[in-house]
């Protein structure tokens, strides 16, 4: 099974990506065809930057790179799951996860 490419215009898949150990939300990114194939390949994540409209494996400047557990695929197999043993922070902030900050939900939409 593989995901479908084909079900957005721009071809990239969302990409959610865990901690195998903790089960912490590290990141959501993105996939195209080249980057699958190259995250099966090395075992390692690899995306497609919307931003620089490039490949990016994750951690190859940081050193943070995120060594592939598991892949799941959701029922429309158009979202991926990625398990992964990090080997460092997610973020390029240097955060464990890119989700690190709070809204307050009584204050959020004035309702």
């Amino acid at each position: 099974m593989e995901p479908n490419f084909d079900k957005y215009p721009d071809g990239l898949v969302p990409t959610i990506v865990v901690d195998d150990k903790t089960q912490q939300v590290l990141m959501l990114a993105y996939m195209n065809a080249k980057s699958y194939q190259l995250s099966l390949e090395s075992k390692q994540t690899w995306f497609w930057s919307r931003s620089r409209q490039e490949l990016w494996h994750k951690g190859a400047t940081s050193g943070n790179t995120q060594d592939i557990v598991a892949m799941q695929i959701d029922c429309d197999e158009d979202t991926l799951l990625v398990r992964v043993n990090p080997a460092g922070p997610a973020c390029h902030t240097g955060h464990t996860s890119c989700f690190y900050r709070d809204i307050e939900l009584n204050s959020a939409g004035g309702k």
